[in-house]
Parts: C-alpha cells; sequence; structure tokens
C-alpha cells in the first residue's frame, strides 16, 4: 500500500523552532523593525463611494514642520507609475476578454470606493503625518454609487466603468469547450429528472481580519537606482513581479523581503496600491519611507472576499441517482480587480464541482460585477466555501424533495474507489480518495445515531436541536511550479531556500526537518530561508494551500539532484565507479563495502573542486484534492434566537501528513473562520451611500473563544499519488466544509422552509424570526 511507502511517512514530531522567539517577543513584524532617518506615511483616503475628484489642496498640509512630501495622482504619472491592476487573464462568453480598469496608486480623476487612497502624506513622525492628512482639501463631486451586486446588474444601475456596460468585468459561460452545447446536454437530463432542487444560496462578503495588518518600508538607493520594499506578503516574487511591472522597472531593480507576518489567508498574496505610491514617496524624499496600516484602514483598503449569490439546480432520477447539476452565481469583485479576484469566483469556484460525488453533467457560469467597494481576492477558501456551500446546501434540500434519507443519499451517489482515477464533468482529475469510509467516520465520531436522545433532551429544555452533514472536496496547489535551492557554505550547514514564506503556519521547521530526513542529517544543521527576492527563486507564494505540494516537491526534487551532484565527486574520492555510489543516512558509501565519505565532506571537496554541490531544483505537479467530512450540532433557544455550537466533528483526508500537529492547528483555525462566517461574519455597507456601517470590531462580530466548543478532529489519509510525497493540502478545509455542516445543522433544527431558506449569518435576529415562521 501506499501508506506504507517510505516517501509517505510522518516526519519525526519536534516543537516549532519559530516559537521561541515569538514568545519571547523578539519576533520580525512590520512594525518591529526601524531603520534610522525612516520618514512615516500616512494615506488620504476618499469619504465616497464614488466621486468626481475637483481639486486636491495641498498648501496648508506642506507648511506644517515635520512635513516632506505630499502626493498625489500627479506625482505617480511623473515618476512613470501606471496601473497596479493585474489580474489573470481570462476569457468569458463570447471569447470576450476580462474588462481591467486603469487603477493608478492613487485616485485620478474619480474615487471610486469608500477607503481608496487619494493622496500621500510624507513626514518626521506618525503624529505629523496624520495632521498633515487631515489638512488636505480635497473638492469632491460626489456621484450616484452602487454597492450590491444584485442592485448593480439592474438595468438603470450606476455604470462605474464606460468599458463594463451593465457593470459586467466578466461573464464567465464555464470551462466546457462549447458551453452551450454542455447547457443544452444539462437541460435535456434535468426535461428527464424525476427530481428537481433547487436552492438559491448567500455567500456574504467579510473582512479577512488578520491578526497583523497590512504595512511597508520603501527604500530608494540611489547610487543603484533601485528599490527595497520590506512588507508582509505570502510571497515576495509575485509581489516584486507585479510593482515592477506597475513601476515599469527591471524586476531586478526592485527588491522585496519579508520577515514574520502575523496571519495572511490569501489577503496578503498580492502587491497594493499603497506599496507602489511608498516605492514613488521614497525615491521623493530620499529616505525609507514607513507605513503601517490601522485596523480601521484594513476594513476599508484590504481584499475583502466571497460577496457571491448562487442559483443551484440538481436533477435526480427516480432512485435518487445525480444526474445533473446547474449553478449560475453572481459575484462581486469590487470597484477593481484584484490579482485573482474574477478568476477565484470563476474557475476555482467551478473546479470545486462535483466534489465527492459522481455527477455526470455539470453547467456552471458565473458574472463577475463590478460594484463602488474595495476590491475582492483570495481568503481562506477562494471559491471552494462557495461552491461547497451551495452544494451541500442543496443535496439537503434534494433529501427534503425527495424524502429520501440525507445520509443515504449522499452515500448513494459518492465516488466509489473503484472509479478513481476519477475524470470529472467540471476537467479535472482525482486521483485519490476513500470517501465513504471518510462519511462514516464522521458519522461515528459524532455520534450521529446518539442524536435523536440529544435532540429529545434539548426539547424537554424548551431548546431546538439540529445536527448537519457537509461532505466536501477542493482543489489545492497546481501550476505554476515552484523552485527550491540548497547549498553548503561549509562547517556542516544546509541552506534551503523557498520561493514561498510562511504566514504562521511552520515552514521553517517542517522544511528542515523534510531536508535533513531527506538528506539523513542532524536537523540543527538545517537553516531555512525564504522572504527575499534576493534569493533569486521564481514561486507564486503560499496560497491554495499549495506550500508543501509545490515546494515541498521542489526541495525534494533539489535535493536529489543535489545528491547526483555529490555522486560523482564521491566516486572520485572513494575511487569507484559512480554507479556503485549509493547515499543514505548522510553518507556516500561504495556498494557492498564499508567505505563511506560523509555528505558534507563530499560538499567541502566539491567546492575546492569549484563543482559546488549547490543547487536550484523545481518541481511541476498538478492540483490535489484534499477532502473530508464536517459534522455540526446546534441548540436554538427559539426565544432569543441565540445558538451554541454543541459539537463539531471533522474527518479529513488531506493525504500524506507530514506534521500531524501543524495540520491540526491549520483544520482549527480554519474552522473558526469558517464558523465565523456562518453564524456572525458580514460586512455590511449602506446601499443608499455606499459607506461600510461594519467598519471595526465594535460592528464587524468575529467569533470568539466560546464559539467554539472543543473540536473532535481525525484524519483518514490517502496519499496523493501525483507528487513525491502524498501531501494534498490543508489550509482551506475548515473553512470550505464549516458552513454548510453549521448551516445544514441550524436548517434540520427549524423544520420547513423557514429553516431551510436561512442565509449566512446565522445571527440571533435571523434565527429568532425563523423560530416564529414554524408552525
Amino acid at each position: 500500500m501506499a501508506a506504507a511507502d517510505h516517501r509517505h511517512r510522518p516526519l519525526d514530531w519536534a516543537p516549532r523552532i519559530e516559537d521561541r522567539p515569538l514568545l519571547r517577543g523578539v519576533g520580525r513584524f512590520m512594525d518591529d523593525a526601524h531603520t534610522p532617518g525612516t520618514a512615516v506615511a500616512c494615506f488620504v483616503r476618499s469619504p465616497h463611494a464614488c466621486a468626481r475628484i475637483l481639486s486636491i489642496d495641498t498648501a496648508q498640509a506642506l507648511a506644517l514642520p515635520g512635513v516632506l512630501a505630499v502626493l498625489t495622482a500627479q506625482d505617480m504619472k511623473a515618476a512613470g507609475a501606471g496601473s497596479v491592476s493585474h489580474p489573470v487573464p481570462q476569457t468569458g462568453r463570447g471569447g470576450a476578454r476580462i474588462v481591467v480598469p486603469h487603477r493608478p496608486p492613487l485616485a485620478e480623476g474619480r474615487a471610486m470606493h469608500v477607503g481608496e487612497s487619494v493622496a500621500l502624506v510624507v513626514a518626521e513622525t506618525a503624529a505629523i503625518a496624520q495632521e498633515a492628512a487631515d489638512s488636505v482639501s480635497i473638492a469632491y463631486e460626489a456621484l450616484p454609487a452602487v454597492v450590491d451586486i444584485g442592485d448593480a446588474i439592474k438595468p438603470g444601475a450606476p455604470q462605474l466603468w464606460p468599458e463594463a456596460p451593465g457593470n459586467l468585468a466578466l461573464d464567465w459561460p464555464g470551462p466546457h469547450a462549447n458551453p452551450e452545447e454542455n447547457q443544452r446536454d444539462v437541460a435535456r437530463l434535468f426535461a428527464s429528472a424525476a427530481h428537481t432542487a433547487r436552492v438559491s444560496v448567500v455567500n456574504q462578503r467579510i473582512v479577512v481580519a488578520s491578526l497583523e495588518t497590512r504595512g511597508a518600508t520603501a527604500t530608494y538607493h540611489a547610487s543603484t537606482n533601485s528599490y527595497v520594499l520590506r512588507a508582509p506578503t505570502q510571497g515576495v516574487r509575485m509581489v516584486r513581479d507585479q510593482l515592477a511591472t506597475s513601476l515599469k522597472l527591471a524586476p531586478e531593480r526592485l527588491r522585496v523581503v519579508t520577515e514574520d507576518v502575523g496571519g495572511g489567508f490569501g489577503m496578503k498574496s498580492a502587491a497594493y496600491a499603497e506599496y507602489a505610491a511608498l516605492l514613488v514617496a521614497a525615491k521623493r524624499v530620499g529616505r525609507p519611507v514607513h507605513w503601517m496600516s490601522s485596523r480601521s484602514e484594513a476594513f476599508l483598503s484590504d481584499n475583502q472576499a466571497r460577496d457571491t449569490v448562487t442559483q443551484a439546480e440538481l436533477a435526480l432520477d427516480a432512485g435518487g441517482r445525480f444526474l445533473a447539476l446547474r449553478a449560475s452565481a453572481i459575484a462581486g469583485v469590487g470597484a477593481f480587480l484584484s490579482s485573482h479576484g474574477a478568476f477565484i469566483a470563476s474557475a476555482n469556484f467551478a473546479r470545486c464541482f462535483p466534489a465527492m460525488y459522481d455527477i455526470p453533467r455539470i453547467a456552471v457560469d458565473v458574472r463577475c460585477v463590478f460594484t463602488n467597494t474595495v476590491q475582492l481576492g483570495p481568503y481562506r477558501g477562494a471559491g471552494r466555501p462557495e461552491a461547497n456551500y451551495a452544494l451541500e446546501r442543496l443535496i439537503d434540500e434534494a433529501a427534503r424533495v425527495t424524502g429520501i434519507d440525507r445520509i443515504v443519499l449522499r452515500r448513494r451517489n459518492m465516488i466509489a474507489p473503484g472509479m478513481i482515477p476519477y475524470a470529472g464533468a467540471m476537467g479535472t482529475t482525482y486521483d485519490s480518495g476513500d470517501f465513504e469510509t471518510v462519511l462514516d467516520k464522521a458519522l461515528t465520531l459524532a455520534d450521529f445515531k446518539g442524536f435523536d436522545e440529544r435532540r429529545a433532551q434539548s426539547m424537554r429544555s424548551g431548546k431546538r436541536r439540529g445536527i448537519g452533514v457537509c461532505c466536501f472536496l477542493e482543489h489545492a496547489g497546481g501550476q505554476p511550479g515552484d523552485e527550491a535551492a540548497v547549498s553548503f557554505p561549509g562547517d556542516h550547514e544546509l541552506i534551503v531556500a523557498l520561493a514561498t514564506h510562511s504566514t504562521g503556519q511552520g515552514h521553517a521547521s517542517l522544511y528542515r526537518r523534510l531536508a535533513a530526513a531527506r538528506l539523513g542529517i542532524a536537523e540543527t544543521g538545517v537553516t531555512v530561508r525564504q522572504g527575499d527576492t534576493d534569493l533569486g527563486l521564481n514561486g507564486i507564494g503560499a496560497i491554495a494551500s499549495r506550500s508543501t505540494t509545490a515546494s515541498g516537491s521542489a526541495l525534494v526534487r533539489t535535493i536529489e539532484l543535489a545528491i547526483d551532484k555529490g555522486r560523482r565527486v564521491a566516486s572520485q574520492m572513494l575511487e569507484a565507479a559512480e554507479a556503485d555510489i549509493d547515499y543514505a543516512k548522510g553518507h556516500f558509501h561504495v556498494a557492498g563495502t564499508d567505505r563511506r565519505i560523509s555528505l558534507f565532506e563530499v560538499a567541502e571537496r566539491a567546492r575546492a573542486m569549484a563543482q559546488p554541490l549547490d543547487t536550484l531544483g523545481k518541481a511541476e505537479v498538478p492540483q490535489t484534492f484534499p477532502n473530508g467530512c464536517h459534522i455540526a450540532e446546534v441548540e436554538i433557544d427559539p426565544e432569543t434566537g441565540a445558538v451554541t455550537l454543541a459539537a463539531y466533528t471533522s474527518v479529513d483526508d488531506c493525504g500524506t501528513m507530514l506534521d500531524p500537529v501543524l495540520v491540526e492547528g491549520q483544520i482549527q483555525g480554519a474552522v473558526a473562520q469558517g464558523v465565523g462566517q456562518a453564524l456572525c461574519e458580514e460586512a455590511v455597507f449602506d446601499r443608499a451611500t455606499g459607506q461600510l456601517l461594519a467598519g471595526s470590531f465594535m460592528d464587524y462580530a468575529l467569533p470568539r473563544a466560546d464559539t467554539l466548543p472543543s473540536l473532535v478532529t481525525a484524519a483518514h489519509s490517502v496519499p496523493c499519488t501525483t507528487n513525491p510525497l502524498g501531501v494534498k493540502g490543508a489550509g482551506e478545509s475548515g473553512a470550505t466544509g464549516a458552513l454548510a455542516a453549521v448551516m445544514n445543522a441550524i436548517a434540520d433544527a427549524i423544520p420547513g422552509e423557514a429553516g431551510a431558506r436561512l442565509d449566512m449569518p446565522a445571527t440571533p435576529e435571523k434565527i429568532w424570526r425563523a423560530c416564529r415562521d414554524v408552525p
């Protein structure tokens, strides 16, 4: 069995090496490092959702002592700065390309959402910069705005961009070569179906509340005509390349450095307008310029997420077999396009179908819509929660329509082990999985059979109790591949360099351990370096649960190449044929003899011979398909609408778990974020003014410690067959599985239409009203 293969074993566990400095308060987060002579920046942001900028008067601000510069869009143009919008290229219906409006680093002509940067003040101190920012006088002409995606596509809605009629950024007809023909085929199956289930579900807009806000320090070196940007990222290469394009720089003239990062969740994966403006400012004032976002700014300027409404239909035959699925979604992208916002809402969303189920035909279409709001981008799950939530709510509705038990219906339609590799209707091929076993294990751990007794006990206390099941399969990793490098500086030390970057996942610990295990050397001799474009590595960073799949595979390949180099040198040192040289446990040895020499001795000789073992390698590995089953149990007080998450169980297949403790942390954190979205989180805008009403933690509710019960988690690991480590990814599963598990549980507690039609977040008021509607 693959599980017994030495390549697919967990690594020996040890405490994370990152924790000690962080617990001692000596981490290097964005606001922890200041170079002497660094100036401080403050952005002046639009108070309007849409407004024409009539004039900007900076005289009063510039007159304040300690103010070094006030920059506007004109200064950005004079510096040669171009658009900071660099979305993934996509083609929509009829071959139309995605609409990409010009986005300057500072607003030019019009402000398109509340919080868009209009001017940048640079001063000696933060206090002076803030006072000067308050002194910048901007005359606006308020224009009609639209912030709701449903309103944005109505006839007569305010139009954000002339090149995007109907506010459509992209009308995406699905991944099929002939989407119209596919739609007709699906329609025929629906026409012949014995049963049809339909749902309309909302994935509300949410804020990415990372513990550390964004920030950056920009430096210009006149002697070399080059720049350095220190910023919290999830991978420096993509950020560097996007900014270099925006500023029309050769990439090698811009170095991007990242140290400790207090949470990213996708939001810190790409470049932002502020970073480009800071680089221009650093050159203007001839000093490093530092900016740290306030929490209020973060609510108005960080990429937000979700904002999708999905209409989904499922066709079933008389026996409850799934025949076809239709999903049509409207998704917001904000006023401008982020790097992956539209891609997430369309391609990422569609690739999640058919999840664990055998659904022969599927039609998906998505309309990506501009609104006068901050841009949307990656956030934990990134299309996966939206798709899975729609499907799992739909299957519960299908159980209600057909009268077939919801567990029986799921089990009846699951992809059987004998069907794998499974070529799905959306173009993906699942290489591994044991889905029914995952379901059964979760049902057992959740004591599903004993639920009726617990429900009866709640009823005796005047409460309602429900249990919800969510089976999911997602896609992780994929192209392009990552590079990794190893070097031997001497003194029995190995340096591992990575293109990805940790935002709390424990990369330094994991990849040190992986390299040591592969080479058979002591962990203490391995140092991991990341977060610096000067490392010269290609890779898009830690997104889409791809770090270990991509960087881990790249590291394995790089080590193999380094060993091959060492084998040639060892053959000369041991005076044996290269074909007779084996490698194991940190030594090269002559097969069939006791003659051997250590890796580091070979590395020293290789360096002396000008044939160093330093190696760069790359791995191109396909997507993987993590999957699982999450079960939530809730108790509701119908008198107040208060909901208690009484129990939560998860069983996940993330392939080989190199470090089960790190995997557990990923799942627990993602579940908390998923539960937060299901029960309390929502970015609420005033539809008339476009103002963000939930613009602070006083108004934007996050889950608290007492929101969650003690989680019951387990793994059912089926190694992936398409990468050398057998890993699949673990970062998105909790956020993907929690939404439908919690909402299906609430619907189970509130019978009939009232519970089935409840949308997230399931606030006490919504639940109280739903309970009132129960006959």
